[in-house]
């Protein structure tokens, strides 16, 4: 009792001879409002989870307290922002102890909630001395992190010792590889960054381990238009011809294979749409006006496809990880070759040259085209209008390849409605690059 009257003299001696800046009373309160937002968000959570330790009026005292004693470090110093953490972290370690004394707590209790008022208060301070914005993103981020624990335990639960490997990979190439390799441009025509390219592929295996990741969650039962996002955010490719050797085997499965392979087909497009956004963002307009339609011809003839029959639920076919170190490598081998023949040929050839590249790039893959123009774009030394229809180009290649596989692999119940849909984009797509 003696520390803590002392402790609070010294403060109002402090806040006597401090001088301390006017703040705006407007945004005094604002930041408060705010901190008390997070905080009740925060505490809700908790409070449906049945959380003993602390809840929804704890969690935004917390908060409040972060950003008090934010708002005083101004005239007092940021000591009393320290202070104030050690004093919350004794708190919970008090708390704690009684309740593990009258045998209320759990002999091995979990930290989460201890960690999460300790992250709250954080964010408190730091509507203060950072930004709001941040502050929003970091409390809302919490209380999703918190809400998500059951499905983040099912997630665990079906990796498998393979995956986890895999997935370590991906922390290997995107976060000790990367950051080493140079970034300068080597080679002919200066085109070939190490440290680009391997973003590049960063970039690509991400999208595709999201994919990855759904699976996972969803399961591999989840509707034919789950199946068909899905197949397309992993491989379009490996999709379109896993669902057409099954018609082989089970002709009745046609319809919902071709729902799950036209809506593959469209996912390509979003992958490719969000690729520009990403890389080239200046490009993102002229790109997305040009290839947005053929995105909206694919998803209204797979919800066609879908309501003529749809089975309840066409299994997924199992999916290999994309994260592993042998396909990343492989893309950033193609991704140079690609950007390396680009150069060339528009050195050489001129801009005629580049659909051919375009088009033979395309047949297997539309990413390292799409990303090498989005590069070139970036550096001008290729105009927006032409650098669409390249993209362009190669999705209509790929989607050739697709359509050869369904015929070789597939059965004639699944050729017939996917050479319609494909042939209709076909259609669109020379349409477009005529008139545009």
């Amino acid at each position: 009792m003696a520390l803590i009257t002392l402790a609070a003299a010294a403060l109002f001696q402090g806040l006597e001879s401090a001088s301390m800046p006017p703040v705006e009373t407007t945004e005094a309160f604002r930041q408060l409002a705010v901190a008390v937002g997070l905080g009740l968000l925060v505490g809700l959570q908790r409070e449906r989870a049945a959380e003993r330790l602390a809840g929804i009026r704890t969690f935004a005292l917390v908060t409040v307290l972060g950003t008090l004693t934010a708002q005083l470090a101004s005239a007092l110093g940021a000591w009393l922002v320290a202070a104030a953490l050690v004093a919350l972290a004794a708190i919970i370690v008090g708390g704690n102890l009684l309740k593990l004394r009258d045998g209320s707590r759990p002999a091995d209790p979990g930290q989460t909630t201890e960690v999460a008022m300790l992250v709250m208060f954080a964010v408190g301070a730091f509507v203060v001395l950072g930004t709001t914005e941040v502050a929003v993103a970091v409390g809302g981020g919490v209380a999703v992190l918190l809400h998500l624990k059951p499905q983040m335990q099912s997630l665990a639960r079906r990796i498998g010792e393979d995956d986890f490997k895999a997935m370590m990979q991906f922390a290997l190439i995107s976060l000790v590889i990367l950051p080493a390799l140079p970034d300068r441009a080597y080679g002919p025509y200066a085109v070939l960054n190490p440290r680009q390219i391997w973003l590049m592929v960063v970039l690509v295996v991400g999208m595709s381990l999201a994919g990855y990741v759904a699976y996972k969650l969803l399961g591999q039962r989840r509707g034919t238009l789950v199946a068909g996002v899905v197949g397309g955010l992993v491989s379009s490719t490996a999709t379109t011809v896993a669902y057409a050797r099954r018609t082989r085997e089970d002709a009745a499965a046609s319809a919902a294979a071709a729902v799950v392979v036209v809506l593959a087909a469209g996912t390509v497009f979003v992958r490719v749409l969000f690729e520009v956004a990403v890389v080239a963002p200046g490009f993102f307009r002229t790109a997305a006006w040009r290839l947005l339609p053929l995105l909206g011809l694919f998803v209204l003839v797979a919800v066609l496809f879908w309501m003529r029959r749809d089975d309840g639920g066409a299994p997924l076919p199992p999916q290999e990880n994309p994260s592993q170190l042998r396909p990343a490598l492989l893309f950033g081998l193609a991704y140079a070759v690609v950007l390396l023949a680009v150069a060339v040929v528009k050195e050489r050839f001129g801009g005629g040259g580049l659909f051919v590249v375009a088009a033979l790039s395309g047949l297997t893959d539309v990413d390292a085209i799409t990303l090498s123009t989005c590069q070139m774009v970036n550096t001008a030394r290729l105009e927006a209008d032409a650098g669409w229809r390249l993209i362009l180009v190669a999705a209509l290649a790929n989607l050739l390849f697709k359509g050869a596989a369904v015929a070789a692999l597939g059965h004639r119940r699944l050729l017939a409605p996917v050479a319609g849909a494909f042939g209709a984009a076909l259609a669109l797509g020379i349409l477009l690059l005529a008139l545009l």
